[in-house]
């Protein structure tokens, strides 16, 4: 049985993650901050009780990446999807009014979380046979994409992450670990919002159809959720 981790996967992408490789019959490592309200990753687990376990972990503190990682170190992990992240839009993220602590913790979570979970669970994917490192990022985070500036927080936070899987990819070669970069597309979800252009069921089937097709030579890579290569 190939195995998954997803970090934050109590709602939104990182829960239709969880719920299309459980019905695809993978060992789903399911992570999120507070387990004990995730109410509906718990039902799902609870669906897949031979599937699925969940697991707390807040990606900002490196302590609980460490513990986790030790907490499975028997475990072989096939896929790594570094699916959690913030936006933090609830004060300031245009020019003048920029929330400068919102934006250290945006790069915590957006950009440092990604690399530390790697480094952490490096062991753990070199046990396995897929050795892939996904992470979901943001067209918003392309330079070439960005025609309409502000969202100096969350832009910079995605752009950081993109050169950080860069290399990744690059350092990983010789250990055969695939690391790539996914946009989810616009999805209506608590953080994208109601006028989102696709649902995360969309979302998830278009991203793990990229997936399931990656090879060592797409390392490195930046891809839309309809496998469209995403300018940098």
């Amino acid at each position: 049985m190939k195995t998954i981790l997803i970090t934050g996967a109590n709602r939104g992408i990182g829960l239709e993650f969880s719920r299309q490789y459980a019905m695809a019959g993978w060992h789903v490592l399911a992570c999120c901050r507070h387990p004990e309200t995730a109410g509906a990753l718990n039902n799902l687990a609870a669906q897949y009780a031979e599937k699925m376990t969940v697991h707390a972990l807040d990606v900002a503190k490196h302590e609980q990446i460490e513990h986790l990682s030790q907490a499975l170190s028997n475990q072989s992990i096939d896929l790594l999807v570094n699916n959690a992240g913030i936006y933090p839009t609830s004060r300031g993220d245009g020019f003048g009014k920029t929330d400068y602590e919102a934006w250290a913790s945006a790069f915590r979570v957006n950009t440092m979380a990604p690399l530390k979970i790697a480094e952490s669970f490096i062991a753990h994917l070199s046990k396995s046979n897929l050795r892939t490192i996904v992470t979901i990022t943001s067209k918003m985070g392309s330079v070439a994409d960005n025609q309409r500036g502000g969202s100096y927080v969350y832009r910079s936070s995605k752009t950081a992450v993109n050169i950080v899987v860069k290399s990744l990819a690059i350092d990983l070669a010789s250990a055969g670990i695939t690391a790539v970069l996914l946009h989810p597309g616009w999805v209506r979800t608590e953080m994208g919002g109601s006028n989102g252009l696709i649902s995360t069921e969309q979302s998830v089937t278009g991203m793990r159809q990229v997936i399931s097709n990656l090879t060592q030579a797409d390392s490195g890579k930046f891809y839309a959720f309809d496998g469209q290569i995403v300018p940098w």
